[in-house]
């Protein structure tokens, strides 16, 4: 019986005045267009963070959670810093989707 390969993706999200949002998801695409959506009331809404600029991908869901609370212990600076070493210029990564 074939193994099923599993995606986990912990992510952040930012608005063009770099406010940001650390999450986690199982499908990074539906994701993204819940957050462009912009639910009412939404943190992400309410400050128009709609711009995906880092993502990592994992195979493990253990893995992506412990990550994903790593990322949101970090002060700001250290995720800025995360965010311009593989993206400085902030390009939405999910521009073409």
């Amino acid at each position: 019986m074939p193994q099923h390969e599993y995606h986990f993706y912990v992510y952040i999200m930012a608005s063009r005045s770099h406010d940001l949002y650390v999450g986690f998801t199982n499908n990074i695409t539906r994701r993204v267009s819940e957050h462009r959506a912009g639910r009412p009331g939404a943190y992400t809404a309410r400050y128009n963070i709609n711009r995906l600029v880092y993502c990592e991908h994992f195979t493990y869901v253990l893995n992506a959670i412990a990550r994903e609370k790593e990322l949101k212990d970090w002060n700001r600076n250290k995720k800025l810093a995360l965010i311009e070493a593989s993206n400085p210029t902030w390009q939405d990564l999910a521009a073409d989707w």
